[in-house]
């Protein structure tokens, strides 16, 4: 069976083929069946954006469609960037510009607390949704640390690695992160719905 994920990003993709390989399903960029979709995030949560970029996807493919989005919520800040921490401050800034204004906003805030939130939709022309979630609790860091990652990984500290998700190896941030928890949420949902049309058909 062939999916569509939602999506121009080739890390998320790869991210998704590693976790989904052992299915014997195959996951295609939208970009491959000549799709530049870019339908409109305007869901209050996390769950709404994915549904609403699996459903677009799906009706323009005929195929199923997946979809994940995800961000940063910080206490301190009330829950921003969360939804807009791909736009947070506007648009055209650069990562390092968007973890500075939520350094720049926690300065001298106490908690620190924060966590990242994934949430991962499918979509089928069947009329059938998946959907799948995960978290991972942090701090804000005082200062960006590590190299590896992209977005606010290097501000996202993790209490009990003394590390942020930037110092992290891909291994290391995959076992632990929102968007690896809500993958292997998801493999777990499908295999189940792929077994349930096996028996039914």
């Amino acid at each position: 069976m062939k999916f569509v994920l939602a999506s121009h990003n080739r890390n998320k993709l790869r991210e998704l083929r590693e976790i989904l390989d052992e299915l014997g399903v195959e996951v295609v960029l939208q970009s491959e069946l000549g799709l530049d979709l870019e339908p409109e995030e305007n869901g209050t949560t996390f769950a709404d954006n994915a549904l609403i970029k699996a459903k677009a996807v799906m009706e323009a493919s005929g195929l199923p469609a997946i979809a994940d989005d995800s961000g940063l919520c910080v206490d301190a800040l009330g829950g921003a960037p969360g939804v807009y921490s791909a736009r947070y401050g506007g648009e055209g800034l650069t990562d390092q510009q968007r973890y500075a204004l939520v350094l720049q906003g926690v300065a001298g805030q106490f908690p620190r607390t924060c966590r990242f939130e994934c949430a991962v939709a499918c979509c089928f022309p069947d009329g059938s949704v998946l959907t799948a979630q995960g978290k991972c609790e942090g701090t804000v860091a005082f200062t960006p640390m590590g190299e590896g990652g992209f977005g606010y990984d290097p501000i996202f500290f993790v209490p009990r690695l003394k590390k942020t998700f930037a110092q992290l190896t891909p291994e290391e941030k995959n076992a632990i992160s929102h968007r690896g928890q809500a993958l292997r949420s998801f493999a777990g949902q499908l295999a189940e719905f792929l077994k349930n049309q096996t028996e039914n058909s």
